[in-house]
């Protein structure tokens, strides 16, 4: 072999061993991208799933089909599970589930069997901004109302979702009259049982009450479960932490509410490559930055808070569960009975 052969070969093998130019030749690329959602269509989780869906392409290699699909079923659990229970673990399926799964693997490990330290954060919009609100016509217009009324009936899909610890918060911190009353499939579903009267309100992001319900005074806030101003929401509405009668309770609601700072998350399996996962989070950090993003997500009405990336969102969780046990077994006192 010639000597000018031989090098041009051997400059040929050392190019295809270096990762930078293999990546270049190699670009990860996705072709379509499944967001599961864990909720019924409809709900907030629903809704910014849907957003996201319609810009998130642009920032990524090869503009995929982006498809949206609904998969409700314990507290999102069921659609946290499938990430490793059939679909690729390629990244070309991302869950959005509701975060009070985080609570819930928390304080009922036992039931649960599952850590979200097991999957890998691809981001989350926004924080969630909670309170609690009642149908204007149970004649409840603040929390002192809430005190004095004989039962409050309120929904949730199932024990463990954010709406359930709210409430829960009410019934054994605050000695409200709650009646937890579950089985819905989704937050849209709740909205309905409230117009029909079975329900008397909810506990969720105040960006989900429907517009006309606010504007036409239909409902009336009582309680904040969110440390920082919620847009929209009227003065003079107290925050839940303000209540609270003691620096223990504090503390309890404390971990009760961290979760919220992971108000609406995307996840992937594990078992995702790390520069597929790095594609997917860089394309959700430009999107939430995005200007046509964030215009829809205004005119929508879709707070966009503090957006967290993926390796924050661990963090978060990852501090979640390094709760000391007598925390734990005080806050599992609270959303236990």
């Amino acid at each position: 072999m010639m000597p000018n052969a031989c090098a041009r070969m051997l400059a040929v093998v050392a190019c295809a061993a270096m990762p930078g130019v293999a990546q270049a030749q190699n670009p990860v690329e996705f072709r379509t991208i499944n967001i599961v959602v864990g909720s019924t269509a409809g709900g907030g989780y629903d809704t910014y799933a849907r957003v996201l869906a319609r810009h998130i392409s642009r920032h990524i290699p090869g503009q995929p089909n982006i498809v949206v699909q609904n998969m409700p079923g314990a507290s999102s659990l069921k659609a946290v599970r499938y990430l490793d229970t059939g679909p690729p673990t390629d990244g070309s399926v991302i869950t959005a589930f509701n975060p009070g799964l985080l609570n819930e693997s928390l304080l009922n490990a036992d039931k649960v069997g599952f850590k979200l330290t097991g999957v890998a954060f691809v981001g989350s919009i926004t924080r969630d901004l909670r309170a609690c609100y009642v149908w204007a016509a149970t004649g409840i217009k603040t929390f002192d109302d809430l005190r004095k009324y004989e039962r409050f009936n309120i929904g949730a899909p199932a024990q463990g979702t954010s709406s359930y610890i709210n409430a829960a918060v009410l019934r054994n911190m605050f000695g409200i009259a709650v009646r937890h009353v579950t089985g819905y499939a989704g937050s849209a579903e709740q909205r309905l049982a409230i117009e029909r009267g079975e329900l008397d309100g909810d506990c969720g992001a105040w960006s989900s009450v429907p517009a006309d319900w606010i504007g036409n005074r239909k409902v009336n806030p009582v309680i904040s479960f969110s440390p920082v101003p919620i847009p929209g929401l009227p003065p003079g509405v107290p925050f839940a932490g303000d209540l609270a009668p003691s620096r223990e309770t504090k503390d309890v609601l404390g971990i009760l509410m961290a979760a919220d700072a992971l108000g609406r998350p995307f996840v992937v399996s594990k078992q995702v490559p790390a520069d597929r996962l790095a594609v997917l989070r860089a394309a959700f950090d430009a999107t939430v930055r995005d200007a046509q993003f964030l215009a829809e997500t205004e005119r929508l009405d879709l707070p966009v808070v503090g957006p967290v990336a993926g390796a924050e969102a661990e963090q978060i969780v990852a501090s979640i569960y390094a709760a000391s046990p007598v925390l734990i077994a005080r806050a599992q006192a609270i959303v236990g009975k």
